[in-house]
């Protein structure tokens, strides 16, 4: 067998660990790469050599900067660079610089990534095959707008040299059309450096299933079953699964077929995956192949026990695939979920910020697949994956069962998460019978923000009260509930203050503090008294019997305010008796305040102005555009009104609560 000695990650966060993790089986030392930023990251830790790409936050100075990398590899002396997925994974200059530096590129050929990297050269390319795809027309802005009018509405405005969701957006009439086309434009030149778009019929109720490829240097190639993957918001997933619970044995044959001939034509020889539209007749669509490592690719690991990347160093090193077609098959179910900074309940915005507690769920058959061990800072200028939590099972049912407690178990806080949005989704009828499509988070987001809001009312709030308050009080203390001590000696002018006064997220809350002995307590709300026993506190865990009821509770504090978590769900507790530097509990919505100042919901870029001084407004008028991790936000008018001031420029970056614009009424 050939192997490397060392090799590059030109990535960062998960991926480059999970790089790391197969290279380090195969006893290939590894070189990170590291902008400021993630300094402290997992990644970096791993690997066995770690060199910073400089100071700068720009993508285009650190993860995007082909010299920079290239001359890392050199310096370091690696035979190979394995570039993960997105950054410069389909990047062709990336791979030229590598062949230039005799630096193997684990990945396929130039020749796959050009023709399949650009969207309109592989349509033309795969309907030479006879693979059924869906009609699309190409062309500047003046030349789509004619030629849209010959397809019938609604149409997928798509970035050519696109991929993860980006660059892609859906027009329903024809007064979109024309700033769709700009927009879409706008963000491939910025995340592609390729403004060139398309359009294509938008197929309705559309299943997004995708096949594994592998080929190798001399002309082999198999596929590894099929991923569904049509639960997406913002065009990208969130929840992937294999086997998928649509496809007939049938089309599971003929849209692998389809796949391996494919890779086959066009000589691919690396790891990769065929996407394909699926219709509510189970009609298949070609709709693009990734010439890379996808972000799913743990679930096709699961059901058919082979290591992707491990396959992907193998293969770049120069030896044959070892598996044949006929040796494959499907074991139980695997559903991966994707962990993502964001806030469901506002359009799944962004939520940067800092961690004050972090703890993952484990169990047989649990796989977390993360950049981070601990809590710590997610940026505004990355992606906002946290991490991919992937489960096992028997079958669809029980991976589907066990992907529910552990998400229960998936601990964030600090920022907003998807977590409670992603038990929603799995709890849900639609999902249950797999009555889903690619429009089902657009379609029962709303219903899915009211149950989490109910399912966590069902929690009294005297619960996450009594738990803070023991927390409070015995935070530096690990005393064993059977050793005697008294609580007023361990938190001082507590002896002379008997109640307490706490917000539960809006709901105000007045508690007596009555006594403590033996790890037992005492607390009187509302003339109701209740009594906890404290088992064991330790790493933010509290475990503790409440009115004779067995409860454990996730705790953290930062900057004054707490988080207790119970069941999944996230309590914020304020004490009033302590002060704290700034109130964090209300929220900036997008469009800003009544007031007229408009404030950034977030850290991010200003990429756009739509607004000059002096000009009037209406409500819902998009004035600026930020981008936080990898996601344009369109700022808002929140009133009619005269702009009265610009406070930013184009390309400035902003701090969340940043005043961008001022308008009066």
């Amino acid at each position: 067998m050939k192997l490397f000695k060392k090799i590059l990650i030109a990535n960062r966060s998960e991926i480059a660990v999970r790089v790391i993790r197969s290279a380090k089986e195969l006893g290939i030392k590894t070189v990170a790469i590291y902008s400021s930023a993630d300094e402290e990251s997992l990644h970096v830790e791993m690997a066995d050599e770690a060199y910073c790409l400089g100071e700068s936050i720009e993508l285009s100075e650190t993860y995007l900067n082909i010299d920079k990398i290239i001359n890392i590899a050199r310096q370091s002396k690696c035979e190979a660079i394995h570039p993960g997925y997105g950054f410069l994974a389909e990047n062709p200059d990336f791979v030229a610089a590598c062949e230039k530096n005799n630096i193997v590129f684990i990945g396929p050929n130039t020749r796959s990534i050009k023709l399949m990297g650009n969207k309109i050269e592989s349509r033309k390319f795969v309907k030479k095959l006879d693979i059924p795809m869906t009609e699309a027309k190409t062309g500047d802005k003046a030349s789509l707008m004619k030629a849209a009018k010959e397809i019938p509405f609604p149409l997928l405005i798509k970035a050519a040299a696109g991929g993860g969701g980006k660059g892609m957006r859906i027009v329903h009439s024809e007064n979109e059309l024309e700033d769709a086309i700009e927009n879409t434009s706008r963000e491939a030149k910025s995340y592609f450096s390729d403004g060139t778009v398309f359009v294509e019929k938008y197929v309705e109720e559309p299943r997004h299933i995708e096949i594994q490829v592998i080929g190798d240097n001399f002309g082999n190639a198999i596929h590894l079953f099929e991923r569904e993957c049509s639960i997406q918001r913002r065009y990208q997933k969130i929840i992937e699964e294999s086997p998928s619970p649509t496809l007939t044995p049938d089309v599971r044959e003929k849209m692998g077929a389809a796949a391996v001939k494919i890779a086959k034509e066009i000589g691919y020889n690396n790891a990769g995956t065929v996407e394909f539209l699926v219709d509510k007749d189970l009609n298949f669509y070609f709709l693009e192949m990734n010439t890379r490592v996808q972000v799913e690719h743990p679930v096709t690991e699961m059901v058919t026990g082979i290591d992707i990347v491990r396959e992907q160093i193998l293969i770049a090193a120069g030896n044959r695939l070892s598996i044949k077609q006929e040796d494959l098959n499907q074991t139980g179910h695997a559903i991966e979920c994707r962990i993502y900074a964001e806030d469901p309940s506002n359009n799944f915005l962004p939520s940067p910020g800092e961690m004050s507690l972090y703890v993952e769920p484990a169990g047989e058959n649990i796989r977390i697949d993360t950049g981070i061990a601990e809590a710590t800072t997610i940026h505004s200028f990355y992606d906002p994956m946290i991490s991919k939590m992937i489960v096992w099972g028997e079958d669809r049912e029980i991976a589907r069962e066990k992907s529910i407690r552990a998400l229960r178990e998936y601990t964030v806080h600090g920022i907003k998460t998807n977590i409670t949005y992603l038990v929603q989704v799995l709890q849900n009828k639609a999902y249950i019978e797999n009555k889903i499509s690619t429009k089902y988070c657009d379609e029962h987001t709303e219903d899915l923000v009211e149950l989490i809001e109910k399912e966590k009312a069902k929690t009294p709030n005297y619960l996450p009260a009594l738990a803070y308050l023991v927390y409070s009080f015995l935070e530096d203390l690990l005393s064993g509930p059977t050793e005697e001590y008294n609580v007023w000696k361990e938190i001082g002018y507590w002896r002379d203050l008997m109640e307490v006064k706490l917000n539960i997220d809006e709901d105000e809350i007045l508690v007596n503090i009555l006594k403590s002995k033996n790890g037992h307590l005492e607390f009187k709300i509302e003339d109701q008294v209740h009594h906890v026993t404290l088992r064991s506190m330790e790493a933010g865990i509290l475990d503790a019997v409440v009115d004779g009821q067995s409860l454990i509770f996730h705790i953290s504090t930062c900057e004054g305010i707490g988080f207790v978590s119970h069941n999944g769900h996230i309590f914020n507790v304020k004490r009033h008796d302590i002060l704290i530097q700034e109130d964090v509990f209300g929220t900036l919505d997008v469009g800003g305040k009544d007031g007229g100042e408009i404030v950034s919901p977030m850290p991010g870029k200003v990429i756009k102005i739509n607004v000059k001084e002096g000009k009037e407004v209406k409500k819902g008028d998009v004035l600026l555009v930020v981008e936080a991790m990898k996601m344009e936000n369109s700022i808002t008018a929140p009133k009619d009104g005269k702009v009265e001031k610009i406070n930013v420029k184009a390309g400035e970056m902003v701090d969340g609560s940043k005043l961008l614009v001022t308008i009066e009424a």
